[in-house]
């Protein structure tokens, strides 16, 4: 059988087990062998490095996938060995389009977490490190840019000429969440959507048009006058929205950082008499463990976190009984073959009509 010799997929250490995934389903639709291109990035006992590719990727269409959070990858230095911060990731990614660039047809980055993307903007002197990342790609000559669910969506304006995808997981989520929870009634009057915060505001907008139901917002007042851990400290969430009593909850976010922010956020729900919340986040970091969480659920402050798998998740958090998994695999999947075959994106980047279609067939109602 004969491998399509137009795709090639490269996978960085950081997302290589779902990287085999995604081979074994774009080969099961295209009756192919394989497209994974066989890479090593060796590094020197200085730390240095450089991409090797061991298979022709000439005239191809190359995927380049990486997970720029994955702290589990370690390499060696003077003799000890160091965690891979985003820093060292992004690098790894620039040596493996300077190997590439030249031979191949098209160069795609899919980097599901967009690296830098919480420093998206200016506020005083400081570095603006997103839009940097996006400019050099650029100039390296990266045709496409695919990440999910960016910080920021302006981010795409970096790059008015250029290809960025900005792809919304709302349908797996949404699909998840009605496979797992059969008693949920979608309508004004018992589900509600949240935004933590008003730079999450769009993606509930999305969603609660879709499900036909209110939202609500927080608004995270801060102590300007400090900066801890690189941000100014929270000092309160201040709630904008309707009645929360007796009513189910889903607060939507990117990301899942310490996840102090999103308990506060929890507490104050529950406290306005919610009967339970969810939790959508892209992104599950739980970057600081998993002790402030497991008390919050212990207290009844949560029903159920959802985040996806587009990083790294640690053993300890797939045991957790208030965590669910979404395999982004498969729509990883669809993605390359729609760009590889020069389809539009449209319905990919916000699937509305497949969410339209899920939520009516969970209440019953005609397609």
């Amino acid at each position: 059988m004969e491998t399509d010799d137009k795709l090639g997929i490269i996978a960085m250490e950081s997302f290589a087990t779902q990287a085999k995934r995604i081979n074994q389903i774009l080969c099961e639709w295209n009756k192919a062998d394989n497209y994974l291109i066989d890479i090593e990035v060796p590094r020197f006992n200085s730390g240095e490095a450089k991409c090797v590719i061991k298979d022709s990727v000439r005239h191809k269409d190359i995927y380049i996938i990486s997970d720029v959070t994955n702290s589990s990858i370690k390499y060696k230095m003077d003799g000890d060995y160091n965690r891979m911060s985003p820093d060292d990731h992004y690098q790894d990614i620039k040596r493996v389009v300077g190997a590439c660039n030249g031979k191949a047809n098209r160069i795609n980055v899919i980097m599901p977490f967009l690296y830098e993307s919480r420093q998206h903007r200016k506020t005083c002197r400081e570095s603006l490190d997103c839009a940097m990342m996006l400019k050099e790609l650029e100039y390296m000559g990266v045709d496409n840019i695919i990440t999910f669910d960016a910080h920021d969506p302006r981010m795409q304006n970096v790059l008015p000429l250029q290809g960025i995808e900005n792809i919304s997981p709302a349908l797996q989520f949404t699909q998840q969440l009605l496979t797992e929870y059969e008693d949920i009634e979608i309508d004004p009057e018992h589900l509600m959507f949240i935004s933590p915060d008003e730079g999450a505001t769009e993606r509930v907008v999305f969603f609660a048009s879709l499900f036909g139901v209110n939202l609500g917002m927080f608004y995270k007042r801060r102590d300007y006058s400090q900066v801890v851990n690189g941000t100014n400290p929270i000092v309160a969430h201040d709630f904008c929205g309707g009645n929360l009593a007796g009513m189910d909850t889903i607060v939507v976010d990117d990301m899942i950082d310490s996840g102090g922010s999103i308990i506060d956020v929890c507490k104050q729900i529950k406290e306005r008499g919610a009967k339970r919340v969810f939790i959508f986040a892209t992104f599950g970091l739980f970057s600081t463990g998993f002790a402030k969480l497991d008390k919050a659920y212990e207290d009844g402050l949560f029903d159920r976190i959802f985040t996806t798998n587009l990083v790294y998740q640690k053993p300890e958090l797939l045991e957790k009984e208030y965590y669910l998994s979404i395999s982004m695999n498969r729509y990883i999947a669809a993605i390359i073959d729609t760009l590889h075959n020069y389809g539009s994106m449209e319905k990919i980047i916000k699937p509305a009509q497949r969410i339209r279609e899920t939520i009516a067939r969970y209440k019953g109602i005609p397609l």
